[in-house]
C-alpha cells in the first residue's frame, strides 16, 4: 500500500439511506472488501481469469467506455463523482479525459487499489475515498456516475439511490441496472453451478419501463434533509491525496446545500444502452436536462 493509500482524514456527514440500504450495504462491504476483495483486484487488472470472469471483464469494459463517451471526451474543468469507484478504472479515465474526479466506495480494500494503480499523471486530479456514495457532503458534480453499484439493491432503492445522486448533477447522472429478461435469469440461475470463486453477489433485475417511472417519480419529489447531528450514520474516511494530508473537505467540489427544495430540477430519464457480453449484461441509464 502506498503512503497516500494507508492515511485516511475522518471527516463525512450522517446518510439519511432508502429503505433496505444499510443492510444491503453492509453485506456487500462484506464481500467485495473481504471475501472477494482478490478476486475483484483481480478481474480488473491485465492477469488471466476463467472464461466466465473473461466475459464480465470484456463487457464492463464496453460498458465504462459508453458511459465515458456519454459524460464526452473532452472533460476539462469538469467535476465527476464515481459513485462505487472499485479499482478505479473509470476515475482513471475521466481523469485522463481533464475531470476533477471524487472517487467513493465502500470496500476500503478496493479504494486502497484504485489509489495504487492510479498513474502518477492522472493521481493528483482523483480524490480516492471510502464510504457511502449517498454521503450528502460529497458537493456538486456536472457528472454523476454509479456504474453497476446499484445493481444489487431492490428497485424502489435502487430509484431514490439514482434520483440522491441525480441532485447532486449539473449535467448528467449515468447509472447502470440489470435488465429484467429471460437470458439473465437463465444465466444467473445457471451461474449457481459454477464454482464459488465464479459467482457473482446476488443481483435485482427490473424491467427498465418499472425503473424510469421509479426514478422519474422520485426526481419529482422533495429531496430529504439530513439527520441531525449524532443521527444515523457514521464518519467517512477519505483515501487519497488531496485527503492523506489532514484536509477535512474535498477540493474537488463545493459543498452541497442542504437537500429539500427538490431532487434536480428538469432532470428525467433519457437515452439508455444495454451491453451483453457472455455473463455480463447490464444497461446504462441517462438522467439529464
Amino acid at each position: 500500500m502506498t503512503d497516500a493509500a494507508a492515511r485516511a482524514a475522518s471527516h463525512g456527514a450522517p446518510v439519511i439511506a432508502p429503505a433496505g440500504w444499510d443492510a444491503k450495504k453492509a453485506r456487500l462491504t462484506e464481500y467485495f472488501d473481504r471475501t472477494a476483495s482478490e478476486t475483484w483486484a483481480r478481474l480488473t487488472s491485465d492477469a488471466p481469469v476463467s472464461r466466465v470472469r473473461a466475459t464480465v471483464r470484456a463487457g464492463r469494459d464496453r460498458m465504462r467506455a459508453t458511459l465515458l463517451d456519454w459524460m464526452g471526451a473532452d472533460l476539462s474543468g469538469l467535476r465527476v463523482l464515481d459513485a462505487g469507484c472499485g479499482t478505479g478504472a473509470l476515475a482513471v479515465e475521466a481523469a485522463r479525459r481533464g475531470a476533477r474526479v471524487v472517487a467513493i466506495d465502500v470496500a476500503g480494500s478496493l479504494v486502497s487499489v484504485a489509489a495504487e494503480r492510479a498513474p502518477a499523471d492522472v493521481r493528483e486530479r482523483i480524490d480516492f475515498r471510502v464510504g457511502d456514495m449517498l454521503s450528502p457532503d460529497l458537493g456538486r458534480f456536472d457528472h454523476v456516475v454509479a456504474m453497476d453499484s446499484l445493481i444489487h439493491y431492490r428497485a424502489q432503492a435502487m430509484a431514490e439511490a439514482a434520483a440522491r445522486l441525480a441532485a447532486l448533477a449539473d449535467r448528467s447522472a449515468l447509472f447502470t441496472f440489470c435488465p429484467r429478461t429471460p437470458a439473465l435469469t437463465v444465466m444467473h440461475a445457471a451461474g449457481q453451478l459454477f464454482p464459488r470463486s465464479d459467482r457473482s453477489p446476488a443481483i435485482e433485475p427490473v424491467s427498465e419501463r418499472r425503473l424510469r417511472r421509479l426514478v422519474e417519480a422520485r426526481l419529482a419529489s422533495p429531496s430529504p434533509r439530513p439527520s441531525p447531528a449524532g443521527g444515523r450514520g457514521g464518519d467517512i474516511p477519505a483515501v487519497g491525496a488531496s485527503l492523506a494530508d489532514g484536509a477535512q473537505a474535498s477540493p474537488l467540489a463545493p459543498p452541497l446545500p442542504l437537500a429539500g427544495e427538490g431532487r434536480g430540477e428538469g432532470m428525467r430519464c433519457l437515452r439508455t444502452e444495454r451491453v451483453s457480453a457472455g455473463f455480463y449484461i447490464s444497461q446504462a441509464l441517462e438522467i439529464a436536462r
